[in-house]
C-alpha cells in the first residue's frame, strides 16, 4: 500500500516540472544563436538549385542550339587555360540541355570552378571553389567554416535541439488546460501571447525538428564519424565485399568527390592497374564508359591525379535511386567498383534516406515547403523564447525558472543525461557541464543563485 499522499505527489510533479523547465531554459540559451544560424542557412540551402539557377543563371544556364556539344576534352582544356597553370581534377556534366558545364581545376592558390558553355566552349565565369555561395553557405551551417571547435559547437546545438524538442513537450503537454495547447491567448503586448506562439509552434514542429535535428547528426565530425565507422565495420554502410578483389588506395571518395555520399564517403577508392603499352583512355570515353553503364545525366567525374588513380563517376542528388558510384579504370575503360543505393547496408539506406528528407530532395516541392516551414518555426521558436524571457525577467536578475523544491529530482535528470551523453557524446558533456555548473556551483554560491533566479 502507497504512504505518498496527493500533497507530496503533487509537490514531487511541481519539483520535476520546475527542474525540466530550468534545463529547458539553459538549454535554449546556450543553442538559440546556433540553431538560428541553422535554420537561415538551411532554408536558404533547401534552395540550391532555384537560387544557381535564377540569380547565378548567368554562369549555370545556357541556350540549346540544337547542336552537339563540345568534347569534354575541349572543355577541360578551356578551363585549363582560363587558369593558368592549374590542372582539371573534376568535371560536373550537365543534369539537363539548358545547364552548363562545370570543371574544378587545381593550381597553386588552390581549387577553382570553371563553368562554361557545352555548345561553344565558352568560359562564363571563374569562381574560387571555397567563395561558391552555396559551399559558403554550407560550411557556415556546419560552422565548418570557422573551424573545428565551432563544428564540435553546432554539434553540440544539434544533440540540444533534441533535448528542448522533448523538455518542451513535456512542459506544454496539457494539464487540465486548454488555452496555449492548440490555441494563442492574449496580445502580443502580454508574456502570455509570446508564451503560447512559442507552445504552440514548437508543439506542432517538434517532431520535424527533432527530424531535423538527427538527421542532421550524420554529418557532425564526432557522432557522426563514429556512426560511420560502426556502419563501414559492421557492413550495415556500404558493402565492403565490393572492394575485395580489386586493388585499393588509402584514399576516401570524399576526398576524391566532395559531395559523395554518407555511405560510401570513407569507402577507399581503387586502383587502375596500368597495362604494358596501354594508354590511358581520356575523359572522353570514360564519360562515354560511365554513360554506358548507366549513370544518370548530371555526373561528376572525378579525373584520376596520377598512373594509378580512377575516374571516379558519382551523382548524390535527388532520387536515390539513381544515386551511385563508378570506380573507372583510366586504361581499360572498364569499371572496377560499382555501387548504387540498393548497394547500401540497412543503415546507410536509412541515413541517405534520412539525409535526402533533410536536404528537401525526397518528395519535391512539397518536401522543401515541409522543411522551410520547420526552419520557420524553429525561427519563431527561438524569437519568441527570448522575448518571453525578456518579458518575464526581474531587473537585474536573468530571470531563470526557479528551482525545485526538492533537489533529489535532480538524481533523475543526472541519469537521463548520462545515457543522453551515452548516444550524443558532445551534446552529452555539453548536458553534463550545464547540469554540473547549475547543480554545483550557481545552486550553492549565493551571489549566483541570486543572480540566477
Amino acid at each position: 500500500m502507497s504512504t505518498t499522499t496527493p500533497g507530496a505527489a503533487a509537490a514531487d510533479r511541481l519539483s520535476l516540472y520546475r527542474a525540466i523547465w530550468r534545463w529547458h531554459f539553459f538549454a535554449g540559451l546556450l543553442s538559440i544563436p546556433f540553431l538560428v544560424i541553422l535554420a537561415v542557412t538551411g532554408s536558404l540551402y533547401l534552395f540550391k538549385s532555384e537560387i544557381n539557377h535564377t540569380v547565378f543563371a548567368y554562369r549555370t544556364v545556357v541556350a540549346d542550339p540544337g547542336t552537339p556539344p563540345e568534347s569534354a576534352s575541349t572543355l577541360v582544356a578551356n578551363a585549363e587555360a582560363a587558369v593558368p597553370g592549374a590542372t582539371a581534377t573534376s568535371y560536373a556534366s550537365p543534369a539537363t540541355a539548358t545547364d552548363s558545364v562545370v570543371v574544378t581545376v587545381k593550381g597553386e592558390t588552390g581549387k577553382t570552378l570553371v563553368y562554361l558553355n557545352p555548345y561553344d566552349g565558352a568560359v562564363l565565369a571563374v569562381l574560387d571553389a571555397s567563395a561558391e555561395p552555396m559551399q559558403v553557405i554550407k560550411k557556415i551551417h556546419s560552422l565548418e567554416y570557422f573551424g573545428t571547435f565551432t563544428n564540435r559547437l553546432i554539434e553540440a546545438a544539434a544533440g540540444f535541439c533534441l533535448m528542448l524538442v522533448v523538455t518542451g513537450i513535456y512542459l506544454w503537454w496539457p494539464r487540465g488546460q486548454s488555452g496555449g495547447v492548440v490555441s494563442v491567448r492574449g496580445t502580443p503586448r502580454q508574456r502570455r501571447w509570446w508564451r503560447d506562439v512559442h507552445a504552440v509552434t514548437g508543439a506542432f514542429a517538434g517532431i520535424v525538428m527533432f527530424f531535423l535535428a538527427i538527421t542532421g547528426m550524420p554529418w557532425s565530425g564526432v557522432w557522426g564519424a563514429k556512426v560511420g565507422e560502426y556502419a563501414d565495420s559492421h557492413g550495415l554502410g556500404y558493402p565492403a565485399q565490393l572492394w575485395n578483389e580489386v586493388p585499393t588506395s588509402t584514399i576516401p571518395t570524399s576526398a576524391v568527390t566532395p559531395g559523395a555520399g554518407w555511405a560510401v564517403e570513407n569507402a577507399p577508392v581503387p586502383l587502375s592497374t596500368p597495362a604494358a603499352e596501354a594508354a590511358p583512355i581520356g575523359i572522353d570515353k570514360a564519360l562515354q564508359a560511365a554513360k554506358t553503364a548507366g549513370m544518370a545525366p548530371g555526373f561528376d567525374l572525378a579525373l584520376p591525379s596520377d598512373e594509378t588513380g580512377v575516374y571516379t563517376a558519382s551523382r548524390y542528388f535527388g532520387d536515390l535511386s539513381r544515386e551511385r558510384t563508378i570506380h573507372i579504370d583510366q586504361y581499360s575503360g572498364k569499371p572496377i567498383v560499382d555501387i548504387a543505393f540498393k548497394d547500401y547496408g540497412p543503415v546507410g539506406r536509412a541515413i541517405e534516406f534520412g539525409i535526402n528528407v533533410h536536404q528537401g530532395m525526397e518528395w519535391g516541392r512539397l518536401n522543401q515547403l515541409a522543411m522551410l516551414a520547420t526552419c520557420l518555426a524553429l525561427i519563431a521558436s527561438s524569437v519568441t523564447a527570448i522575448v518571453m524571457w525578456w518579458k518575464r525577467r526581474p531587473e537585474g536578475k536573468v530571470g531563470v525558472p526557479p528551482y525545485p523544491a526538492d533537489p533529489k529530482v535532480y538524481r533523475f535528470l543526472w541519469i537521463v543525461a548520462i545515457v543522453f551523453g551515452l548516444a550524443f557524446p558532445i551534446s552529452g558533456l555539453a548536458v553534463l557541464a550545464m547540469l554540473a555548473v547549475d547543480f554545483l556551483v550557481i545552486r550553492t554560491v549565493p551571489p549566483l543563485r541570486r543572480a540566477f533566479s
